[in-house]
């Protein structure tokens, strides 16, 4: 079996948000990055990609042009074995074993189910780059599948969306493929007095609780206008074909369920014998350090990670405080050791076209104001120059010309050579 030192003494398993930030601020001292794909997914601007707005493309980042100095191997970390200091990985060329000095566990995380009947047979997920694709080819097959069909009800299941989960996630991607569509409408004659219905369910007993309450006040009222049939302290209490079933006894004909309901860390996190807690977060100390563990450390989404502006609080799964995490864990393998401290500047979120919210250091704005401060900060956070005009440009062309409207539901999965049907 192949072995090798990881590049700098650091290996740092996940090349998401957190694990490629802090291999990008080693610098010079360099790092070994496992990860199962080449690039960072920019999370944030996930809704625009499946959307339209933003080629799908341009909401990633290649983690080699991220991370210059670091090494990165394409593959899956199997075991750890702390005593000797090496993790096994599985390749495309085979298994490997990486020695290492100091180990950073940045594995993510993965959507957060739950055993409701039905969920994993009708629904769709929204946590990464192939489920918005997929998720905006299923709508616009909903639209070719409506304009094909002749007569129906006044809520017909072809265009009735359901999303569950009024988080930013789900607020965000209902309000950017609700504009989709409204956008792609124009092309479709027949739909013209055909009524969409956009359905939000939460449990919570309102949108986007992570907000101050009139500005998540603002964005229900906004997303009302729009039509949005809005169900709070609601959950779904199964899913069957064609149908979903709310707790409050609601029967909603539909093909579309959407589920945004929550994060929670990558399962196979739990087998690296690392302390979790109730959650399966790994536990960390204030140096980010994992608990009883010299060598090894842990941040980002997979991690519970405690910050002493907000004593008794750990960390949100949000890409704000993974880079700061980033940053903090990243002097510290340079030896300038503290604990992590970080104070929220604020928080900001679109509601689909010129309409957003953001609350930045006390300042509260709303619609266009609200909207281009949520763009502007997505913008500086998105690393390197080459991206950042991409995303300016793509922005720009949306502007003045319509949405594409082309569905690739193919992409991907070509036809086999001499396969002619």
């Amino acid at each position: 079996m192949q072995q090798r030192d990881a590049r700098g003494g650091v290996l740092v398993i996940g090349g998401g948000f957190a694990g490629s930030y802090v291999a990008r601020l080693l610098g010079k001292r360099g790092a070994t990055v496992v990860s199962r794909e080449n690039f960072m997914l920019y999370t944030p601007l996930l809704p625009e990609a499946a959307s339209g707005t933003l080629e799908p493309r341009h909401v990633v980042v290649p983690l080699r042009m991220m991370c210059p100095r670091a090494e990165l191997i394409l593959g899956t970390a199997t075991t750890v074995d702390e005593e000797a200091r090496t993790v096994a990985v599985t390749t495309l060329a085979g298994e490997l074993v990486l020695r290492y000095e100091e180990l950073v566990v940045a594995a993510g995380a993965v959507a957060r189910t739950l055993p409701i009947p039905g969920l994993a047979e009708h629904g769709l997920g929204f946590k990464d780059l192939a489920d918005a694709i997929a998720l905006r080819n299923h709508v616009l097959g909903r639209l070719e599948a409506a304009a094909v069909e002749t007569g129906g009800d006044d809520h017909p299941a072809h265009l009735t969306f359901v999303f569950v989960g009024a988080g930013y996630a789900g607020v965000e991607a209902l309000a950017e493929l609700s504009d989709l569509v409204r956008d792609a409408l124009r092309f479709y004659p027949s739909l013209k007095d055909r009524p969409q219905h956009w359905v939000l369910v939460d449990a919570a007993p309102s949108i986007l609780p992570e907000i101050p309450r009139r500005l998540g006040e603002y964005a229900a009222k906004q997303l009302a206008k729009r039509g949005v049939d809005i169900r709070v302290s609601t959950t779904l209490d199964r899913a069957e074909l064609g149908v979903v079933v709310l707790s409050d006894g609601d029967r909603i004909a539909t093909e579309t369920l959407v589920w945004t309901a929550g994060v929670r860390p990558t399962p196979w996190t739990g087998g690296l014998g690392l302390p979790v807690d109730e959650r399966g977060r790994i536990r960390v100390d204030p140096l980010l350090r994992v608990e009883g563990h010299e060598h090894v450390w842990s941040l980002g989404d997979c991690a519970r990670v405690p910050n002493e502006a907000t004593p008794g609080t750990p960390d949100p799964p949000t890409c704000q405080h993974a880079l700061r995490q980033a940053r903090r864990l990243a002097k510290n393998l340079r030896g300038e050791t503290k604990p992590y401290r970080y104070r929220m500047l604020g928080q900001v979120a679109t509601l689909g076209r010129y309409k957003g919210i953001a609350d930045v250091l006390g300042l509260r704005l709303r619609g266009f104001p609200g909207w281009f401060v949520t763009r502007t900060y997505h913008l500086y956070q998105l690393p390197l120059f080459g991206r950042k005009l991409r995303v300016v440009v793509d922005w720009t062309v949306a502007l003045f010309f319509r949405r594409d409207i082309a569905e690739l539901g193919m992409l991907g999965h070509p036809h086999r050579l001499g396969d002619d049907d």
